[in-house]
């Protein structure tokens, strides 16, 4: 049997696509998740503490302020992949309490066969649709919640509307913070009236904040990516942005009041 024969494979029915997983030729330890042949997840099983995907590791680095270093977070992951966020908290939070909501039931049973979570990981795992998962949390159970689940027109409708995030935000603690990743294509209009969404959304939260965090050049909207959208349930700190600018990956930018408010604008 050839060594492409021996790469776990996983039909996903819901989708019609087969994922397999397979390792980092580059990174000893590491592994790749990849769905219908296009990679989706990398998880260090060695390192979880380090992130390779850039669009995740500025999740982590928002994470990485959401409380006091090593204090256990609250955290609802809509979108499972290879649960990498999870694993980084377990890692440099120990004892988090964690959900995952996965449509794919497949694929979260394929992803804890080969990839299995840290020793002392808490996380309860609902198979089910993101919004639909929502109702089964009481207000403020959460101090992050984390959606990446869709990139650009493909993204299903109800988990775009400011509706939606408002009963997302409805879950946050005080000092709660929302992290949404969008990617997008050139143009960036699908991100753009996720901002506005967004800032709708978040607007039954008195003081709420808003950034958006990328590799510098993605807000010219000339290049397709990756930018993740951090709403606090508190105003935004411009300590926070310092942080985040010096945690990269570089070269960063965040935008926040006017610059945010003219990107969302389109202008």
């Amino acid at each position: 049997m050839g060594a492409q024969d021996k790469t776990p494979s996983r039909l996903l029915r819901g989708i019609g696509a087969h994922a397999t997983i397979t390792e980092d030729d580059f990174t000893p330890g590491a592994w790749v998740l990849s769905i219908g042949g296009a990679e989706q997840s990398h998880v260090n099983l060695a390192h979880p503490e380090e992130i390779f995907y850039e669009y995740l590791r500025r999740i982590g680095n928002v994470l990485d302020l959401a409380a006091p270093a090593g204090q256990p977070l609250r955290t609802l992951h809509l979108g499972a992949g290879a649960l990498t966020l999870t694993r980084y908290l377990q890692a440099t939070r120990p004892g988090s309490a964690q959900a995952a909501v996965e449509l794919e039931r497949e694929l979260l049973d394929f992803v804890l066969a080969h990839l299995p979570l840290p020793e002392g990981t808490v996380l309860e795992t609902v198979i089910g649709d993101a919004r639909d998962a929502l109702s089964r949390y009481e207000p403020g159970s959460f101090d992050a919640i984390v959606l990446d689940v869709f990139a650009g027109a493909d993204a299903p409708e109800h988990l775009t509307t400011p509706e939606f995030y408002a009963e997302a935000a409805a879950l946050l603690s005080p000092s709660g913070v929302l992290l949404v990743n969008v990617g997008d294509d050139p143009g960036l209009a699908f991100c753009r009236r996720q901002v506005r969404a967004l800032q709708e959304g978040m607007a039954g939260i008195p003081g709420a904040g808003l950034a958006a965090l990328a590799e510098k050049s993605m807000f010219t909207g000339r290049y397709p990516g990756n930018i993740v959208l951090a709403a606090t349930a508190f105003p935004w700190s411009e300590e926070w942005t310092a942080q985040l600018l010096a945690a990269g990956p570089h070269p960063a930018d965040v935008l926040t009041g006017e610059r945010l408010d003219v990107f969302a604008s389109g202008s």
